[in-house]
């Protein structure tokens, strides 16, 4: 707790004009600001693991690859002609994975 030393210091007799009552009073007159959460809302963000999703679908455009685009043989991630590497048997191979 911080201290201010500056403020003028009480003697023995303001101390015991303090009575507990009234410190106890002093305490409760502050106000408090107090938030309610709904905790029905707070959950509906959150997903458990191992929750059912079967009744979820998943809506995904699946584009084939591009004439400029190969997939690489060895990470499998689509890549621009670009990156490709090398070339073997058929198969390209990106910079990263012959890198």
């Amino acid at each position: 707790m911080a201290t201010d030393y500056d403020a003028p210091r009480k003697s023995e007799e303001d101390l015991n004009e303090d009575s507990l009552e009234e410190l106890k009073s002093r305490r409760s007159d502050k106000p408090t600001a107090v938030v309610e959460e709904d905790e029905s809302d707070l959950a509906a963000g959150f997903e458990l693991p191992g929750a059912d999703l079967s009744g979820e679908e998943l809506l995904v455009l699946v584009v084939p690859p591009q004439a400029d685009e190969f997939t690489c043989s060895s990470c499998f991630l689509v890549r621009h002609r670009s990156q490709i590497a090398r070339e073997k048997d058929g198969r390209f191979y990106c910079k990263e994975c012959e890198g």
